[in-house]
């Protein structure tokens, strides 16, 4: 298949996923709830509060501040440490640094003074709701090169493996609307909306997504396959759609999740096909429908 082909970078000896983590956070048996066979290499395993492990670290959060810092929302040190270090835990892929291609050790600016360097994060955080954790970010150093020097999937696979050694069966996160991250988003599973309008963020046209995690769906995201046969068979649309890019619009929206008129859906294939600045349409689940995980 031409999406494998393209993968072989994962076949690289010199590349491995990596754990970031403190002690006290390490998953107890990774790896154990969704059945899917495409990370057989052991992680590499850091210690997150070891001074040996700070510069990978630091590494960790440089790629982030690059890849935000045009939108205003890189993360300070402080933030870094505070609110995704200590509570979490950081994944993604790391290189060897001695086998660094030229045009990533351009991007750092040079070889970074470490064994493994960094190519991707996914800061994934637990909650006090039972099973549902918080994606807090997701970066790679993709978006810091050219497309004919990116890894492909990168991202995507990033957030998967997290997902998949963490054992996380449902997670929340939070984007921008016309952001092109939705559609990622939506290939991990069901995608309902938790608020379309969100003045406490930084940026209020922000809306919060909790997505049921779904891994047989996940080779979709590599195949382009628009079609969501599961989604028609239990979802049905509501009366009204949301206009991304009219914030009355966003407000009559929240303003129907706070009267509990919902849970509202989107559709994996309007979210994969249509202009994100247009109308998107809401869906429901039907009333005689058996439950996304049935």
């Amino acid at each position: 298949m031409t999406w494998t082909k393209k993968l072989s970078w994962m076949k690289n000896e010199n590349i491995r996923p990596y754990v970031f983590v403190r002690d006290a956070n390490k998953i107890a048996y990774p790896g154990r709830l969704h059945w899917v066979d495409w990370f057989p290499q052991d992680p590499l395993v850091f210690d997150s509060l070891s001074l040996k492990n700070a510069s990978f670290g630091k590494r960790i959060s440089w790629i982030e501040a690059q890849a935000f810092k045009d939108s205003d929302m890189a993360m300070p040190g402080w933030v870094f440490y505070d609110c995704a270090v200590m509570p979490g835990v950081v994944m993604g892929f790391a290189q060897r640094t001695s086998t660094l291609s030229e045009p990533v050790a351009e991007v750092f600016e040079g070889a970074p003074d470490c064994e493994w360097t960094p190519l991707s994060l996914f800061i994934p955080i637990p909650t006090l709701s039972q099973n549902e954790w918080v994606a807090h970010n997701l970066t790679s150093i993709n978006a810091l090169l050219p497309k004919k020097d990116k890894f492909y999937g990168l991202g995507f696979l990033s957030k998967a493996f997290g997902i998949w050694y963490a054992n996380i069966p449902v997670l929340c996160g939070m984007t921008q609307w016309g952001s092109p991250s939705i559609p990622l988003h939506s290939h991990y599973g069901v995608f309902e909306i938790l608020t379309a309008y969100t003045p406490i963020h930084s940026y209020a046209q922000t809306l919060t997504y909790r997505c049921t995690i779904k891994a047989s769906l996940w080779e979709q995201f590599f195949t382009k396959s628009k079609a969501a046969p599961f989604f028609a068979d239990q979802f049905e649309l509501s009366d009204f759609q949301v206009d991304p890019i009219d914030e009355v619009s966003l407000q009559h929206f929240q303003g129907k999740i706070e009267k509990k008129e919902g849970p509202f859906y989107f559709s994996p294939t309007d979210l994969r096909t249509q202009n994100l600045k247009k109308p998107i349409p809401v869906y429901r689940r039907k009333p005689t429908g058996q439950g996304f995980l049935a």
